[in-house]
């Protein structure tokens, strides 16, 4: 296959001779085995892997034909790791979607080209599992056609009985064997090959540069190969040309064609997409290029622990030269970059980081090769990184830099967890900032009011990862438990009520009496009190005392123990004792007019609301609208997006979206997504008062 190991790695000279491809598709496709075909030394049968990977996978080869240096990675499968499949798009300047022979192109799939195509990421598909029963090859193009447009067969597969025997290039006319001998076709083959070659030269001319191609070719001359060729990989080096190529991931048959696209046809860094690049705090735009010798501007993708070097940092270098040794600026101010909070994910101000060793990863579970330095374009590790976490930027300490980040996927799914023993609860807390350090999708809130640990996650897998984690890694049992809703109390009617406080005990005693007159306000008009009182019954001094103490009364609650708002509490009359009248004993007696006047028909009890905006493709539709139903919403309207979606707002109980995430995804096929904000509160039905609050 003429690509090298760790033991002859060599370094690229310039960013000329790198390649950064990532490979996406759903789990179960064979982008592992493909991995490690595309990076190993010599094609040869490899465990094909379960690909219930939930990080990242990479390995650099070098390219001994071209000695360009090939850095590929593989990225999980499943959609609760979205967040790692965006990373390794930033990681990369070019893109292989792997497409399952008889299991279609799923959604998830559908959405990351539509990003791919938004930025104009060159790509490929690669076709697998043609030798499965239900398999189709002519299929698996016309739903590409239809799915990714300008996609077009350079090669067919030739499938006998359940095994794939051969691959057949249209351009060249010739087929690869599955021995890995190649020969010419026979007129026959050319004979049944005519019209799928003919539609792959047309598509060339319509995407070539050189207008002559295509009257030359109408008028029956016999266009140059290489010439074909050589539009052909400019034409797929700026997107505007999608090949299908057929792989055989655990044999390896197609991979060597593979690798030629990638190397000969996708872009260097020099030539790609480098992401938007300003100051730290924003304001002025930077421009940079992969250019060794400029300012260092790269990107942290990855932060994973290491049993035997602890804190390794995967890094995009995107312009400048990064060396060991090297004292470097941290900018990572995501909550400003995003425009909303981040909790756990602090942003970095003034950090300096010194780097330790830089290595290159390379096929095998854990090879690396060290590195003095890394030039523009390298994707490499990088060890002792403290403060540094994943999407951070690091620069020149005297020219610092903020890369925008990529994609963030908003964490959706709660749940709530805490240390099955106490004596754990310390140790929990650490584990969850250093699992939050490397994946900036989960998100952490400590809700005081329900005194729960809440984990908010991208879904199910993602949940069942984190808590592997923390037993495996960090040896830390942990339990789930239903997050808890965040309710209030509100009165719903005029009550008048009297407070009344007198102790005597020798001495001074206690003597406070309050007359208050409570109502409802309208929700979100919050508190207000109002001071009626005349003639001195309630002296002036003790005036802020009663306000104090119905403001503490409402926040510890009145019935139920939730904060009660939206009230207007009226104080009208009282009495006060010369000696025995204080602070205290006023603000005791106002508080106890609030729990005296409170009961069943005076107070209700209010849940959170959420604003929701649901993105689905238009034939779920109908299916999304009748689970609203359920779910005690308001739907506000539906609105088409273009591209098959329509968009449906409503406003949705927030006890009614803990499991939204999972359920969207069944009810749609997995073409749903959706954003939440809160809205206000609302009147809890009584049924699910008591279920609540049980």
């Amino acid at each position: 296959m003429n690509r090298t190991g760790a033991s002859s790695f060599r370094a690229p000279s310039s960013p000329s001779e790198i390649r950064n491809v990532v490979l996406v598709g759903p789990q179960g496709t064979g982008k592992s085995a493909l991995l490690a075909q595309l990076t190993s030394g010599q094609l040869g049968h490899v465990k094909d892997a379960e690909e219930a990977s939930t990080a990242l996978g990479v390995a650099s080869t070098v390219h001994e034909g071209t000695g360009t240096v090939v850095t590929v990675v593989d990225t999980p499968g499943r959609p609760d790791f979205v967040g790692d499949v965006r990373a390794g798009l930033r990681a990369a300047d070019a893109v292989v979607f792997v497409v399952a022979a008889g299991s279609g192109i799923d959604e998830a799939t559908r959405m990351l080209w539509r990003e791919c195509e938004g930025v104009g990421v060159p790509r490929l598909i690669a076709v697998t599992q043609l030798e499965l029963a239900r398999a189709d090859f002519d299929s698996v193009v016309a739903q590409c056609r239809r799915v990714f447009g300008a996609a077009v067969p350079l090669a067919v597969p030739v499938v006998e009985g359940q095994e794939l025997t051969g691959i057949v290039e249209l351009l060249d006319e010739v087929r690869h064997e599955a021995d890995g001998t190649t020969r010419s076709l026979t007129d026959d083959e050319r004979a049944e090959i005519e019209t799928q070659r003919g539609e792959l030269v047309e598509a060339i001319i319509e995407t070539s540069e050189d207008e002559t191609l295509l009257d030359r070719y109408l008028s029956g001359e016999e266009l140059d190969r290489e010439a074909l060729r050589t539009d052909l990989r400019a034409a797929i080096s700026t997107a505007r040309f999608f090949p299908i190529v057929v792989v055989n991931p655990p044999t390896g048959m197609g991979v060597t064609r593979l690798l030629d696209i990638v190397v000969n046809a996708f872009p260097s860094p020099d030539q790609a997409w480098l992401p938007t690049v300003t100051d730290p705090a924003g304001e002025e735009l930077l421009e940079i290029s992969a250019d060794p010798a400029g300012p260092l501007v790269s990107q942290v993708v990855r932060t994973t622990t290491d049993p035997y070097v602890g804190r390794l940092s995967l890094v995009r270098i995107f312009s400048g030269t990064l060396s060991s040794g090297d004292h470097l600026h941290v900018s990572g101010h995501l909550e400003r970059v995003l425009g909303r909070e981040l909790p756990g994910h602090p942003g970095h101000d003034e950090d300096d980081e010194r780097v330790g060793q830089i290595m290159t990863p390379v096929p095998g579970a854990t090879s690396t090769v060290p590195r003095d330095s890394a030039i523009a374009g390298e994707l490499v590790l990088v060890t002792k990184l403290a403060s540094a976490e994943t999407a951070d930027t690091l620069s020149d300490t005297d020219r610092p830099a903020l890369a925008e980040p990529w994609l963030l996927p908003e964490p959706l799914l709660p749940v709530a967890i805490r240390a099955t023993a106490s004596k754990d609860e310390d140790k929990l807390a650490g584990a969850l900032q250093r699992l939050l350090s490397e994946d900036v999708t989960l998100r952490l809130e400590h809700n005081a009011e329900t005194h729960q640990v809440v984990l908010w996650t991208l879904g199910p897998a993602q949940v069942d990862d984190v808590l592997e984690q923390l037993r495996s890694r960090y040896n830390v049992a942990v339990e789930t438990e239903p997050v808890k809703t965040s309710l209030r109390e509100t009165f719903v009617r005029k009550v008048q009520v009297q407070g009344r406080l007198v102790k005597q005990s020798g001495g001074h005693g206690q003597y406070a009496v309050v007359q208050l007159e409570i109502e409802p306000l309208e929700r979100g008009a919050g508190f207000e009190f109002v001071d009626k009182v005349v003639g001195g019954a309630v002296p002036r001094q003790f005036i802020p005392s009663v306000e104090k103490g119905v403001r503490n009364q409402l926040a510890e609650g009145v019935l139920a123990g939730y904060p009660c708002v939206d009230v207007r509490v009226t104080l009208r009359d009282g009495k006060a004792h010369s000696v025995d009248s204080s602070d205290m004993a006023f603000q005791t007696a106002a508080g106890m007019a609030l729990r005296e006047a409170a009961n069943e028909s005076t107070v209700s009890l209010l849940e959170p609301v959420d604003a929701v905006e649901i993105t689905v493709a238009d034939e779920y539709v109908g299916a999304v609208m009748a689970d609203l139903r359920g779910r005690r919403a308001q739907v506000y309207g539906t609105e088409p997006v273009g591209d098959g979606h329509t968009v449906v707002r409503a406003e949705v109980p927030e006890h009614e979206l803990a499991r939204y995430p999972i359920d969207l995804r069944s009810i749609s096929h997995g073409s749903g997504t959706f954003t939440r904000s809160f809205a206000r509160y609302d009147y809890l039905p009584a049924a699910l008062a008591r279920e609540l609050t049980g």
